[in-house]
């Protein structure tokens, strides 16, 4: 059996990936290509609660290491529990981040810098690397408007609080943001590039052209 495509997004929080990420489970449903969606930190009994740990506002004196460490505990059983066995299943896995999430919060934003979090993938992750991955990169400032006020309300819903991250200051963004472009240049053939203050539809559009080319080169049937 064929073995599974694995897409990836990125981008800060507030950039549209949950948006995105389900319209494109949807695009992929219609034409019954099967698909399985995941997130990190998550997307697993463990990871869920580490994502619980990593996320809350109670968690503000971790260390930098500790916070990636905890990362790629959750990617590790990620892989382990839900993305190997979907790809060699022959199914496409849509993933809510990966580890260019870790190269731009912890070896950007943290200034861990992206030696120790390749070298950490290498380890943990072998040789498993996104055979595409969309970085929806959005200005600075809207996304951290609609990250903050989607906490705000999501808190106020369900009382439950993962605005740890949106509480750093800009300049800790602005290091993420630049490390990802810094990604995006370096490995241009596995990531693109989404820029610019965008609508969803637009968003949308350069997605399913991205991604279709895949599928084509990899033999699926759109």
């Amino acid at each position: 059996m064929p073995r599974g495509l694995f897409i990836t997004l990125e981008g800060l929080d507030g950039s549209g990936k949950t948006t995105q990420i389900k319209r494109l489970a949807g695009w992929m449903e219609k034409r019954h290509l099967k698909t399985a969606v995941t997130r990190q930190p998550g997307g697993t009994a463990t990871g869920d609660r580490i994502r619980e740990l990593l996320l809350d506002s109670r968690s503000a004196a971790l260390a930098p290491m500790a916070e990636m460490a905890l990362m790629f505990a959750d990617r590790a059983q990620a892989v382990a529990e839900v993305i190997e066995p979907a790809l060699a299943a022959g199914t496409t896995v849509l993933c809510d981040r990966f580890t260019d999430s870790t190269e731009a919060y912890q070896g950007g934003g943290r200034e861990l810098g992206s030696a120790i979090v390749l070298e950490m993938h290498r380890l943990v992750v072998g040789d498993l690397q996104p055979d595409l991955t969309l970085l929806l990169l959005p200005s600075l400032e809207v996304s951290l408007s609609r990250a903050r006020r989607r906490n705000d309300r999501q808190t106020a819903q369900t009382g439950k609080d993962e605005g740890r991250f949106e509480q750093e200051q800009d300049a800790f963004y602005r290091r993420v943001w630049e490390k990802y472009r810094e990604i995006a240049a370096r490995e241009p053939e596995r990531v693109v590039l989404i820029e610019g203050n965008l609508g969803i539809d637009e968003v949308q559009e350069q997605i399913v052209e991205a991604v279709a080319e895949r599928l084509v080169v990899g033999g699926k049937t759109l």
